[in-house]
């Protein structure tokens, strides 16, 4: 083996992550989260990207087979190593360990449960498990979604949908129960406040940000009578993989509670599982499991004690 490292560069690299997680994904990610679940941080407007240069590959010649990398923030570190490379484990936590800035928190290794290598040099290190998180995806094998859609909305062409609707729909769907107001998307905030446009920019990055591997034409978009947007439902294809991956979802306040979650997540159900899907991601909001979700991912979040 010819093993190397190389830095992260955010101009040219994204071929290599992806590359690397959907080679070694497997649907109980055992061996580190799905392709997506990177790029779709790294195109966020709520990640700070300070640091991204931090992140490091471990290559034999010019394979990659492992990658440490954080989300948000970045003390929270994750991993991905390439089954037959567990040697690493320790060099890649070592890494983790002293490379990344040492701010006021504690730094936070994020594994999944099946991380056994990952897990087991860890412990050796001192960690313990801080606490345990689940997301729960569904099986295509397993089952099918079938909702309706409620009377009064309608499916929105996600390729010929209006942007700043989108954004208004992103925008109250995850921040107005912080807020308790809406955002007037037609006059100019005031007092140095953003503008409608400044506010598209900064919601929708992650949803229509140039992406070499976003799939925008198989978002899921719902609008009531009015035909403004109220639920939005992002859809990442990984044919490789054949991995739905779901994120983002939202539904505006007032139209909660109505089954336009569940009825876009059918919707899914019938495009993704054409084309070969056996997974579809989803959260750790119970509703998926109520709505038919089986099983669960789960990722181990360990500390020093």
């Amino acid at each position: 083996m010819n093993i190397r490292t190389k830095q992260f560069h955010i101009l040219t690299d994204i071929d290599l992550v992806w590359k690397l997680m959907t080679d070694v994904y497997n649907h109980a990610e055992s061996n580190g989260p799905a392709a997506p679940f990177f790029e779709y941080a790294i195109i966020s407007s709520w990640m700070d990207k300070d640091y991204v240069r931090w992140n490091r590959f471990w290559l034999d010649g010019d394979l990659p087979v492992g990658f440490v990398f954080y989300e948000q923030p970045v003390t929270s570190t994750y991993f991905v190593l390439r089954p037959g490379y567990e040697f690493l484990a320790g060099e890649m936590i070592g890494y983790a360990e002293t490379a990344y800035p040492k701010f006021d928190k504690p730094r936070e290794l994020n594994l999944m449960s099946g991380q056994a290598a990952l897990i087991e040099e860890a412990k050796r290190r001192g960690y313990r498990i801080d606490y345990e998180e689940a997301d729960y995806i569904f099986d295509f094998r397993k089952g099918k979604l079938d909702y309706p859609l409620p009377k009064g909305y309608h499916f929105v062409d996600a390729k010929t949908s209006d942007p700043l609707k989108s954004a208004r729909c992103l925008w109250n769907g995850f921040n107005s129960e912080k807020t308790g107001e809406f955002v007037n998307w037609e006059i100019p905030t005031k007092n140095g406040g953003l503008s409608p446009h400044e506010l598209y920019q900064n919601v929708l990055c992650a949803t229509l940000s140039p992406s070499p591997h976003a799939t925008y034409d198989y978002t899921v978009i719902i609008a009531d009578e009015n035909d403004e947007y109220v639920c939005f439902s992002g859809m990442w294809w990984v044919p490789e993989n054949r991995l739905a991956y779901m994120e983002p979802l939202c539904t505006v306040p007032a139209h909660q509670h109505k089954g336009l979650a569940a009825a876009a997540l059918s919707r899914h159900d019938r495009v993704m599982r054409a084309l070969g899907a056996e997974v579809m991601t989803g959260g750790g909001n119970e509703f998926y499991k109520k709505i038919g979700y089986q099983d669960t991912h789960v990722v181990l979040h360990l500390k020093k004690v």
